[in-house]
C-alpha cells in the first residue's frame, strides 16, 4: 500500500505540479535576455532616449509657435462662428416671436368677433325686452287714459 501511495504521489507531482516547469522556463528567460543579451537593450534604449531630447530640443520652439499660431487662428474661427451662430438664434426667435404675436393677434381677432356677436345678441335681447316693456306701458297707458275718460269730470 505504501509503494502504492508513492506512486499516486509520484504521478501527482507530475500531471499536476508546474514549478520544475515554470522554473525552467524562466531560468531560459533570464538567460535569453540577460546573459545572451547583455546590455544591448539598455544600449539602444539610451540612444533612443538622446535621439528623442534631441529632437525635442530642436523641434520643440518651432512646433510650439506653430502650435500657438494655429491656436490663435482656431480660436478666432470659433469666435467668428460662435457670433454667427448667435446671430441665427436671435433671428429664429425673432421669427419666432414674430409668429407667435401673429398667432396671438388672430386668436385676439377671433375672440373680439365673438365678444362682439355676443354683445350684438344680448343687445337683440335687451331691445326685445325693451320693445315688450314699451308695449305693456302703451298699454297700461292706454287703458289708464280710457279709465280717466270714463271718470266723470269734476
Amino acid at each position: 500500500m505504501d509503494k502504492i501511495a508513492q506512486d499516486v504521489g509520484d504521478i501527482q507531482s507530475r500531471l499536476l505540479d508546474h514549478r520544475p516547469v515554470i522554473n525552467a522556463e524562466i531560468r531560459y528567460f533570464v538567460r535569453e535576455f540577460e546573459e545572451k543579451r547583455g546590455h544591448r537593450e539598455s544600449r539602444l534604449l539610451e540612444n533612443l532616449n538622446k535621439m528623442v531630447t534631441e529632437n525635442n530640443d530642436q523641434m520643440m520652439p518651432t512646433n510650439l509657435e506653430t502650435i500657438n499660431q494655429q491656436l490663435s487662428d482656431i480660436t478666432k474661427r470659433l469666435e467668428a462662428a460662435n457670433h454667427m451662430a448667435e446671430r441665427v438664434q436671435q433671428r429664429a426667435l425673432e421669427a419666432q416671436q414674430s409668429n407667435q404675436l401673429q398667432v396671438n393677434m388672430e386668436h385676439l381677432k377671433e375672440e373680439w368677433a365673438e365678444f362682439l356677436k355676443e354683445q350684438q345678441k344680448l343687445k337683440e335681447e335687451v331691445d326685445e325686452e325693451h320693445a315688450k316693456a314699451v308695449g305693456q306701458l302703451s298699454i297700461q297707458y292706454s287703458e289708464m287714459k280710457k279709465e280717466l275718460t270714463k271718470l266723470p269730470s269734476i
